[in-house]
C-alpha cells in the first residue's frame, strides 16, 4: 500500500496535513475509530500461553528458572509478534491490489513485483483469489489509493479505491483476512462500515500533495460501500448496509470529538498532584485546661 504524502505519525495517532509543505492538523479515519475499546485482553492472554506451550525448547529449560523466565519474556511478546506479522502481510497483499488497479488504469505499476513479494511470503493464494474476484465481479477502478478530507468534522484517510462495478461507483476498503477452520475466510468486523462512512462523507479529494491542490469529492454521492475481505481460500466482498449508515456516521463523528478531547487533556497540564502532609505546629502544644482539675 503506497505510504500517502501527507500522512505523518503523531504521539495523536495518524495525522494528515493538506501538503507536503505544512504541518498536520486532523487525524486520520483509522486514528479515530481507534478510539474504540478493543477489548483484545482475552485474545493477548491465549496468544501469550499458546506460545508458552507450543515452546520447542520448553522440555529442555523447566529446571533452569532463567531460561523459564527467558521462555515466558518470548511468551509474552507473541501477540506483539503476530499483530506486526499479520500488519506485514496486510501491507504486502494491499500492494498488489494496488498494482492490479494501476495496471487496469494504464498507468506505471509493478504488478509482478508485488506478486513476487507475496510468493517469497508463501502468500501468493492472496494474489490468486483476488485476481478471481477482480475478474468474476468485473472491476472497473477509477482512483486507487485516494486520499480525501473532511473539513467540517475535521479528519483526513485514503480509501483504498473507487472502482465502477456492474455500472455503480464504489468505495472499496480491502482486509487481508486469515482462514476458519472450515476454509473459509474470516468474518470482517463491523467498524469497516465507519470506515466505509467517513470516506464516503468526505468534502474534498487530493490533486497534488506537493502543491496542496484540493477538488471537490466526486464520489459521495450514494455510492456502493464495499469492505473485501480477502483471503488464501476465497475473497468476500460485503455491502455496507444503507439502512444503517447513519448510526456508524454519527458514531464515527462521536469518536472524533473524544480523539480531540483526548488530545486536548494530555496538553492541559499534570493530572495528578502531590499534596504534602499537612504542616505541624511549630514548639509544644498548649497546654489545655481539663474539666474538674
Amino acid at each position: 500500500m503506497t505510504d500517502p504524502l501527507l500522512a505523518h505519525a503523531t504521539e495523536y495517532g495518524r495525522m494528515y496535513a493538506r501538503s507536503t509543505s505544512d504541518s498536520f492538523s486532523v487525524p486520520s479515519i483509522t486514528t479515530v475509530i481507534g478510539q474504540q475499546p478493543h477489548g483484545l485482553d482475552g485474545w493477548f492472554g491465549y496468544m501469550g500461553a499458546n506460545s508458552l506451550a507450543s515452546d520447542p525448547l520448553l522440555p529442555g529449560i523447566l529446571g533452569s528458572p532463567a531460561k523459564v523466565r527467558q521462555a515466558v519474556s518470548r511468551a509474552a511478546k507473541a501477540a506483539e509478534t503476530y499483530r506486526d506479522d499479520a500488519a506485514k502481510r496486510g501491507d504486502r497483499v494491499h500492494n498488489y491490489c494496488e498494482q492490479v488497479a494501476l495496471r487496469a488504469l494504464g498507468r506505471p505499476h509493478q504488478m509482478k513485483e508485488m506478486r513476487e513479494a507475496l510468493a517469497a511470503n508463501g502468500e501468493e493464494a492472496f494474489a490468486a483469489r483476488f485476481d478471481e474476484w477482480w475478474e468474476l465481479f468485473g472491476v472497473e477502478p477509477v482512483a486507487p489509493e485516494v486520499t480525501v478530507w473532511n473539513k467540517t468534522v475535521g479528519y483526513a484517510g485514503t480509501l483504498d479505491l473507487v472502482a465502477r462495478i456492474n455500472g455503480r461507483t464504489c468505495i472499496i476498503d480491502y482486509k487481508t483476512k486469515g482462514t476458519t477452520r472450515d476454509g473459509t475466510v474470516k468474518p470482517l468486523d463491523d467498524k469497516v462500515v465507519m470506515q466505509l462512512v467517513a470516506g464516503m462523507k468526505a468534502e474534498e479529494s487530493l490533486v497534488d500533495p506537493v502543491a496542496g491542490e484540493w477538488e471537490p469529492w466526486q464520489h459521495g454521492e450514494s455510492p456502493i460501500l464495499l469492505a473485501v475481505a480477502i483471503g488464501q481460500t476465497e475473497v468476500r466482498p460485503m455491502r455496507a448496509n444503507p439502512e444503517v449508515l447513519k448510526h456508524h456516521w454519527w458514531k464515527f463523528c462521536a469518536l472524533r470529538r473524544v480523539w480531540e478531547m483526548s488530545a486536548d487533556t494530555s496538553t492541559a497540564g499534570t493530572a495528578l498532584l502531590p499534596v504534602a502532609p499537612p504542616s505541624m505546629p511549630v514548639g509544644p502544644p498548649a497546654l489545655q485546661t481539663v474539666p474538674g482539675r
